[in-house]
């Protein structure tokens, strides 16, 4: 229960610290590369899903 404090802790602790850089210009511009970092990688991680995905239905239906 203590670590689920500590955590929940933590969390809370990083949206405060996000919510004032993102006031901040350059803490905005951080948070958006930081943004688009994410959401290519994201968006790698989906190409190659779907491509794993293709290539097991192809083998299940040969």
């Amino acid at each position: 229960m203590k670590s689920f404090l500590w955590f929940l802790i933590g969390v809370i602790g990083g949206f405060v610290a996000a919510h004032f850089m993102n006031k901040d210009p350059r803490g905005h511009d951080l948070l958006a590369e930081v943004d688009a970092r994410i959401t290519g990688f994201t968006a790698i991680l989906s190409d190659a899903y779907r491509e794993q995905e293709a290539r097991l239905i192809e083998l299940r239906e040969n």
